[in-house]
């Protein structure tokens, strides 16, 4: 399965003899009308967002649609902020409708009506009467062409966050292996500043003792085991094993949700908070120069990780 990706853009436009082609953000779509009837080009655009957010802007004579239109987005998307925008053509051989016998015959009644109240009244012009049958004709022809143009741009929205979803991926995948060297790297130095902090107990016992004069009355072992005491108990102190077994697990964990897609995008900012948590442990542990940078880089490459995964469905 796929992840998806809450940015993309399409357009699609049907009616007529139209043809349509969706696209990214960078690769805007084109309508091009082959014939003159009406045509309906609906416009896509999403952006993340923590749940499904859905914003139409449309002439007021299709907002029946707008059911229809939020069913058909509410299958295809689950998170992002998405707006349709759509937008009506007319062709020469409908810019100006046919009035039908039933049209004129309820104008002529409602202006008589009108008139037998208001006597000074004008009559309808020739202008108006054209305008209140496309009103009244245009918009019902379109319903159907509309959710056409819109069931093409979904597609192309959909296919659009696909794609911009496997590149996610790939950068995703890039930190989360930086992150895994870090701690590589992090692992082997901890043993190391142990041994050396023991050497230094050692070395402070011997000189505290020899500047009391009460190194002849402490055996050299017992001295010895009370530095490595001492150095033992500094060990649990700084030991960061946990920290970096639980960061690995976590890793594995977000490189399993990416490799599996759907909708892995809540699953992923919970398992970055963790990671930071653990980063930010190893650094309040870290007592050398070279676990503290490491840190550092961990929550650089954490916080990277967390503004793309802003972004997964």
């Amino acid at each position: 399965m796929a992840v998806y990706s809450m940015t993309g853009y399409a357009c699609a436009s049907a009616g007529g003899s139209t043809t349509a082609e969706t696209g990214t953000i960078a690769d805007a779509t084109t309508a091009r009308p082959s014939g003159s009837a009406a045509s309906v080009t609906v416009e896509l655009r999403s952006v993340n967002g923590r749940f499904l957010d859905l914003n139409f802007r449309m002439p007021d004579e299709f907002r029946s649609l707008e059911p229809a239109l939020r069913e058909l987005l509410s299958g295809a998307l689950r998170r992002g902020k998405v707006e349709l925008r759509l937008n009506t053509k007319g062709g020469a051989d409908t810019a100006w409708p046919q009035p039908q016998p039933e049209q004129l015959n309820r104008l002529s009644g409602l202006e008589s009506t009108v008139q037998g109240w208001l006597p000074k009244a004008q009559g309808l012009s020739v202008h108006e009467v054209l305008q209140w049958c496309k009103t009244g004709a245009v918009t019902e022809r379109l319903d159907e062409v509309a959710m056409e143009a819109a069931r093409r741009a979904v597609a192309g929205l959909t296919e659009a966050r696909k794609r911009e979803g496997e590149r996610l991926v790939s950068v995703l995948l890039e930190r989360v292996n930086r992150l895994r060297e870090l701690a590589a790297q992090a692992e082997p130095l901890v043993p190391a500043v142990v041994a050396r902090q023991q050497q230094k107990f050692l070395e402070r016992w011997q000189e505290a003792l020899e500047a009391s004069n009460a190194a002849q009355t402490i055996a050299r072992e017992a001295l010895q085991e009370r530095a490595i005491n001492e150095a033992a108990a500094y060990a649990i102190r700084i030991d960061v094993a946990e920290e970096l077994a639980r960061l690995r697990a976590h890793l594995d964990e977000i490189a399993r949700l990416l490799k599996a897609g759907g909708e892995v995008g809540k699953r992923l900012d919970f398992l970055i908070q963790e990671l930071l948590r653990e980063a930010n442990t190893l650094g309040s542990k870290a007592s050398t120069l070279e676990l503290t940078n490491i840190s550092v880089e961990m929550k650089v490459a954490i916080e990277q990780l967390r503004e793309q995964v802003q972004n997964i469905e």
